[in-house]
């Protein structure tokens, strides 16, 4: 069950990734990481430069710190009006089937800081990167590799209805596995699940009707389909097979090196910046 969702907010239009976390009535942890103007001003400068140019590095972060956290404010807060969220720091008693949501601002590292909120979430919900859009690609890496949470990824453009249309890239591995436990709570709403593999093994078949009898005893109704690269790599057969029915991708991979390698080597811009659907991730 997905209760806690963790919300890194950029300040960004990106920010619409808010949008994704509505389905499961949980509390938002809206998450801005401000950057340490001094830090940040000492790591630029060198001790040549002068006390006087290190005064006018730090005023320009400073500055500049402060117009992104007003605007990741100004979406936050037309997000509660929006959608009527309850703000609350404290789960209520009875629970509330409402969403709430919480705004949290701490100043360091973005990647260190999300990381040390994502051990106390339920789900990740994280926008792409791209110039100032979403977190750093860092973050990103690290919220997916070092939380043991899983990570919603949202399409680029915002959401046009709800994820009831899932499709699991499966490969018989521990990440994989892990996904589809993690996912279970979007599969629950979903009225079609298919079990995609891509033909690189003579197996495939097997191992996803395998997952296709577990989820039936979640009483979850799921066909298996194996598909062909024809060209293409692995990834992106996986990719575009699910985008042409499917408005959820579960996925997760091949092990810690192997996956890194996928997600955040060639096939970094489909995945992250240009995948048409939302994309489920867990290491």
């Amino acid at each position: 069950m997905i209760k806690s969702i963790l919300v890194p907010a950029t300040g960004s239009d990106g920010d619409r990734a808010l949008r994704a976390a509505e389905t499961f009535a949980a509390h938002l942890d809206i998450l801005h990481v401000r950057i340490d103007p001094v830090q940040m001003a000492v790591a630029m400068t060198s001790e040549a430069s002068g006390m006087t140019l290190v005064d006018r590095v730090i005023e320009t972060l400073d500055a500049s710190a402060r117009e992104r956290e007003a605007k990741a404010r100004r979406i936050f807060d037309a997000f509660v009006a929006e959608h009527g969220l309850a703000l609350a720091d404290a789960a209520a008693d009875p629970p509330s089937d409402k969403p709430s949501a919480q705004w949290h601002v701490e100043t360091g590292n973005e990647a260190f800081v999300a990381v040390g909120w994502g051990f106390g979430a339920d789900l990740i919900v994280a926008g792409r990167p791209g110039g100032d859009e979403g977190v750093s690609r860092a973050t990103l890496e690290a919220l997916l590799f070092e939380t043991g949470r899983p990570l919603l990824i949202p399409s680029a453009a915002p959401p046009a209805g709800p994820t009831d249309r899932v499709a699991i890239g499966w490969k018989p591995t521990a990440a994989a596995a892990r996904a589809v436990a993690a996912a279970l709570p979007f599969l629950a709403n979903a009225a079609e699940i298919v079990v995609l593999s891509v033909a690189e093994e003579a197996s495939g078949r097997s191992e996803a009707q395998r997952l296709v009898r577990n989820l039936s005893w979640h009483g979850l109704r799921a066909t298996a389909r194996t598909v062909r690269p024809d060209g293409r790599s692995p990834p992106e057969t996986l990719l575009a097979t699910a985008a042409e029915s499917s408005n959820l991708l579960v996925m997760g991979g091949y092990g810690h090196s192997r996956l890194r390698e996928w997600i955040f080597g060639g096939f970094t811009q489909r995945v992250l910046e240009e995948a048409p659907i939302p994309v489920l991730m867990m290491h």
